[in-house]
């Protein structure tokens, strides 16, 4: 009989608390500290649903608009737990580079601590760090989204 356990991670997270202190959590997403944090807040925002990379994801309102309230989530807790930071990033790592096969969004409120971090994080094309704001691009649905 197969375990009922998910051998992702992030899975694991997503569906109980218990393992990782959660910054928010609804339906759809959870957020928590980045276990190796890279600047000064580093958050991970992911969705509860098991989306493996940035290449699962389809042009159409569904990742749309996942991947927005996603960015939403990443942006509010760092304007409220990092005020003093004028300078914020959002980004996924594109395959082979990511981590953990379960989408992810990095939040950052800069400066990279240590600075060579960023390093790790730069828009290389396609097998880089992409910008949250790209992605929301490259999948915003052709026809208007509903309100």
């Amino acid at each position: 009989m197969a375990s009922a356990i998910s051998p992702c991670i992030f899975c694991q997270i997503a569906r109980s608390s218990n393992s990782t202190p959660l910054l928010h959590s609804d339906d759809k997403v959870v957020a928590f500290q980045d276990i190796k944090p890279a600047a000064f807040r580093h958050y991970l925002v992911i969705p509860v649903e098991h989306i493996p990379t940035v290449n699962d994801l389809r042009r159409g309102n569904e990742h749309y608009t996942l991947v927005s309230h996603m960015l939403n989530v990443g942006e509010t807790l760092l304007r409220r737990d990092a005020p003093q930071s004028n300078q914020f990033r959002f980004g996924f790592h594109q395959p082979p580079l990511n981590s953990v096969d379960h989408l992810h969004l990095h939040c950052f409120a800069l400066p990279f601590i240590p600075r060579w971090k960023q390093l790790k994080y730069l828009s290389l094309g396609p097998l880089g760090f992409i910008e949250a704001e790209k992605l929301l691009e490259k999948i915003k649905p052709l026809s208007p989204i509903p309100p």
